[in-house]
């Protein structure tokens, strides 16, 4: 599902990040461990397309990165990967219904009530969908960015810090949380994170395969 080889990326004026080569099967969970600067969120752009790697090869759900064009690879991230970003980037502009629908016109489809109303519901915020983001706790705001990002039934959901800013109970939910929607989709999961809690609250009975980045 996640495969890399001799992966690396090199940011102007600075040295290269390398990444351990790693397969991911489907519906796998994938941790990525390290401190600020070892590359977690560099490995998350990288896996999403929206970076291109300098040196060696990501596939992700059968597709090498390096080979998708611009306009085709912004749809066909948008059906099969859900990214819930650590500032979650909700527009306020917008209700939360409409935030979820402006997913859908970024994938190249039609708007589908019923699937959103299905997306909400299941993260029991489908009440929240005439609110904007900014009338919404945040917990409530994580669920509804979580829901926008599995909308598509992705293959692969990437989380990004997901616990960041959040007491002991509420992480614990949170890793619960993405754990039972990557079940429920059948995505592999990966989450990027130097919180040790996150691993402490991962279900010991799926297992998940730690990945700990370092500048080399």
């Amino acid at each position: 599902m996640i495969s890399t080889r001799q992966l690396a990326y090199g940011y102007a004026g600075g040295s290269a990040l390398r990444f351990e080569d790693i397969d991911v099967a489907q519906g796998g969970v994938l941790l990525l461990r390290g401190a600020s600067g070892a590359g977690k969120s560099t490995w998350l752009a990288l896996a999403a397309g929206l970076l291109a790697p300098t040196a060696g090869d990501i596939s992700v759900a059968g597709q090498s990165m390096q080979a998708l064009g611009k306009v085709a690879g912004d749809a066909w991230r948008a059906r099969t990967i859900g990214f819930l970003p650590q500032k979650l980037h909700l527009s306020d502009a917008l209700t939360v219904h409409a935030n979820l629908a402006m997913a859908q016109w970024a994938a190249g489809l039609p708007q589908d009530d019923p699937r959103i109303h299905e997306a909400l519901t299941a993260l029991g915020v489908d009440e929240l969908a005439q609110r904007k983001p900014s009338q919404l706790s945040g917990g409530q705001a994580q669920r509804v960015a979580l829901a926008r990002a599995v909308l598509m039934q992705p293959k692969v959901i990437l989380a990004d810090e997901p616990t960041a800013s959040l007491d002991d109970d509420a992480a614990a939910k949170a890793v619960q949380l993405l754990q039972t929607t990557a079940r429920r989709h059948g995505a592999t999961l990966v989450i990027a994170t130097h919180d040790a809690r996150v691993a402490a609250n991962l279900d010991s009975q799926i297992g998940f395969q730690p990945l700990s980045l370092r500048r080399q």
